[in-house]
């Protein structure tokens, strides 16, 4: 299959808002496609790349050659050059790397360029996520929906399942849970406190809720067949590896074959969680002989014992058997019962210990993977302040011609400019929001290298995020855990934004 045929399917996918039509559009191409190239055409129609990482990033693909007149790319070939970028490390990768760009979007026409761009730095905005995604293989296939789903979430996604789902049902479930091969995790939605999420997670009737601490750590699925053990994260990435507390703890349990879902995180001497960023970084490296911050682990469900599928029985029952399992200095903090000011108390005493939240689950539900519902609902204290537009990026993929990444400043009487950069965010933005923001920094525009557009410190916005951590990347010394916009402050000046000194008095 040409790549024209799958970026001209992608952009009119992104150009429409019908579900419905987009998934008749995603059919329609897996139908088309060759046998071979289906599962590559899914993953790239879910906006993805097959290979986790290629060293690509959007200011190494600034600079590209003159785009082709005529598409001649198949979706294979494209698959192939970022295969071969993949591998590449070591003295004069760079090079190399930067000689397979430039062979591959030198045979892409402009359309084609800007797909590629996109989808190599995960910026591909059609509206095309897996549920979508999912839907369309159901129909290309013509099998049941409900067969997809439940084979997809337990093969790590829809894109994984398409040989079996063009195969048929009786394929589809033979896909089942594999001790070792982890699957989706379950998600949570959210609620703006603990009342709201108690009267949402026992909507369905359920007889109780099971209100669990929300830990500031990672996502951990751990797989353990006798002593092999695979620690896995959020992204299905296998970590085992970095991670061998993790593997000694989980030997020690009282089972053969299992499989639990948790977090991982780093401590203090006191028991209190150290800052996020100190358990991201003891779990993105090697461990070394000098070691580094201890992490532990914390489970809150049990999806396989020894033979037994559990995701299918209610929580309550899986719960059951995690404590029987699991001891309690290895298992998430949980109150059960259905009184909201109960509930409530507990809450604080979670928040009080130096944790996030608390996520509120109803006591029946089964374990839904990969899917975000009522069932598990998430409450976090929300944190705002009101920072100054430093810069502002230009934008890509479908927010191409509009300014979007902009930079957060505090104020800082110490600095000459008189401001110290906290982060930078594109979350939160309408579309209105973007076309007015690209007018408003257009006119306070100071330069533009092309890339970032420098702005006079004039313009407040209300942002909203989970937490501070300690960073070396910008120049407080601080930066903001996943920050959005809230609104645009026009009532308030610069001089009225929040100053760094404030910032960091919000530190746990």
């Amino acid at each position: 299959m040409l790549l024209r045929d799958l970026v001209d399917v992608s952009r009119a996918v992104g150009a429409t808002r019908s579900r419905k039509e987009k998934t008749a559009l995603i059919s329609a191409l897996l139908v088309a496609a060759e046998p071979a190239e289906r599962a590559l055409v899914a993953h790239y129609l879910s906006g993805r790349l097959r290979q986790r990482r290629t060293g690509l990033g959007w200011r190494s693909l600034q600079s590209l050659p003159s785009p082709a007149d005529a598409p001649s790319l198949s979706v294979a070939e494209v698959d192939a050059a970022f295969a071969a970028m993949s591998v590449l490390s070591g003295a004069g990768s760079a090079g190399r790397r930067a000689a397979l760009v430039a062979e591959l979007f030198g045979r892409a026409t402009a359309a084609e360029q800007e797909w590629l761009r996109a989808v190599a730095v995960g910026e591909v905005r059609q509206g095309a996520l897996e549920a979508v995604v999912t839907e369309a293989l159901a129909l290309a296939a013509g099998v049941p929906l409900t067969a997809v789903r439940r084979a997809a979430m337990l093969a790590g996604g829809a894109t994984y399942v398409v040989d079996a789902a063009f195969s048929g049902p009786a394929a589809l479930d033979e896909v089942g849970l594999t001790v070792g091969r982890p699957i989706l995790p379950m998600l949570a939605s959210s609620a703006p406190d603990v009342a709201a999420a108690i009267a949402k997670a026992a909507s369905g009737g359920a007889a109780g809720v099971g209100v669990d601490a929300k830990l500031d750590g990672i996502r951990i699925q751990v797989h353990r067949s006798g002593d092999d053990v695979v620690v896995a994260t959020r992204s299905l990435d296998d970590i085992t590896h970095r991670l061998p507390e993790v593997v000694s703890i989980v030997r020690a349990l009282p089972a053969t074959d299992l499989v639990l879902d948790g977090e991982a995180l780093a401590l203090a001497a006191d028991g209190r969680p150290r800052p996020f960023q100190e358990t991201a970084s003891r779990t993105a490296t090697e461990v070394t002989a000098a070691g580094g911050a201890a992490v532990t682990p914390y489970f809150f469900d049990v999806l396989h014992v020894d033979g037994t599928d559990l995701i299918d029985h209610p929580a309550h029952e899986r719960w059951q058997v995690l404590e029987d399992l699991v001891p309690p200095e290895h298992r998430v903090q949980r109150w059960v019962g259905t009184d909201v000011a109960l509930a409530e108390a507990f809450t604080s005493s979670v928040l009080a210990s130096g944790h996030e939240g608390v996520v509120v689950k109803s006591v029946d539900a089964p374990y839904d993977a990969g899917r975000r519902g009522a069932a598990w609902v998430k409450v976090k204290p929300v944190h705002t302040l009101d920072l100054v537009v430093l810069a502002v990026e230009h934008g890509s993929g479908r927010r191409r011609g509009w300014l979007s990444n902009i930079h957060l400043g505090a104020r800082d009487p110490s600095s000459p400019s008189g401001f110290v950069m906290l982060g930078k965010t594109f979350k939160g933005m309408s579309d209105e929001m973007l076309a007015w923001q690209t007018t408003r920094f257009r006119d306070l525009e100071v330069a533009d290298d092309g890339w970032v557009v420098t702005v006079r410190p004039e313009q407040v916005v209300e942002i909203a995020f989970d937490g501070l951590q300690r960073s070396t990347r910008y120049p407080g010394g601080l930066a903001l855990r996943f920050a959005r916009v809230v609104r645009y402050r026009d009532d308030k000046t610069a001089d009225e934004a929040d100053t760094i000194d404030a910032v960091r008095e919000l530190l746990p």
